[in-house]
């Protein structure tokens, strides 16, 4: 599969609520119309929580950017599936009333998108963890930066193969019940998609996402070392000046898996 991935800043002059209203109740449904037109597999809103955990997070990791207002994510098969798609005339008809109704809402020139691939690393099965907004699961998103001293393929490298084990150890400590890479894919439609919404966010490198049961999450030493292990690694190739993260809850649009 290959995912697109659109971190959300909200127009000034919106308030967090109206923004997550007009998204969920006015945009989804448009979405949602053309899933036939557009070949969407699945899409899925993470709306931004407003919680003391955005903080704490972003605090052990000292100075991050700000956190995001939400992430919308579409999935398609297969990378040839997505670009059939998008030759079509439906497909671009679909694409454009999409961008017009964006504009209403979002603020596109700060709101960077890019199209990535994931790497399951603790994965349930079946793959239905969700954080549904009346239950305890929160998902944590964290979209980074590599650190400048780091070519991005010695980044992304030591990303999967270093960082990704160390987690997958800490995992069973800190309740999480899912985790996943998503490395950007440095696709050729990234950069008609940017132009097309004024795009001056440059991309990241990809995000880490995890599934956490608050209502079960241990609050022991073995959790506090496993986490305090996830941030030390951090270190050696995420630069957090340049990253951010922060907690959301997910509505499934779109599910055809």
């Amino acid at each position: 599969m290959i995912r697109l991935v659109f971190a959300l800043r909200r127009l000034p002059g919106m308030s967090v609520a109206e923004f997550q209203d007009y998204w969920l109740r006015r945009h989804a449904p448009l979405v949602a119309g053309f899933a036939t037109d557009l070949d969407i597999l699945r899409y899925v809103q993470t709306h931004t929580l407003d919680t003391p955990g955005n903080a704490a997070a972003q605090n052990a990791r000292g100075d991050m950017e700000p956190h995001y207002d939400g992430v919308a994510e579409l999935w398609w098969e297969t990378e040839a599936a997505l670009e059939q798609t998008m030759q079509t005339e439906a497909g671009r008809r679909a694409g454009a009333a999409l961008l017009e109704d964006e504009g209403k809402f979002i603020d596109l020139p700060n709101s960077p998108l890019w199209f990535a691939y994931e790497y399951p690393q603790v994965n349930p099965t079946p793959e239905d963890v969700v954080a549904r907004v009346n239950g305890n699961v929160v998902r944590v998103v964290f979209p980074l930066r590599h650190l400048e001293s780091l070519s991005e393929a010695r980044a992304r490298h030591y990303w999967l193969t270093q960082h990704g084990p160390i987690v997958r150890r800490g995992a069973p400590a800190t309740g999480m019940l899912c985790y996943r890479q998503v490395h950007r894919a440095d696709h050729a439609l990234d950069a008609a998609l940017q132009a097309a919404r004024g795009t001056r966010v440059p991309s990241y490198l990809g995000h880490a996402e995890a599934w956490v049961d608050l209502g079960r999450a241990p609050a022991t030493e073995e959790s506090r070392r496993a986490n305090a292990s996830f941030i030390a690694d951090e270190k050696n190739f995420i630069d957090f000046r340049r990253s951010t993260i922060f907690f959301g809850k997910e509505h499934t649009i779109i599910d055809r898996r």
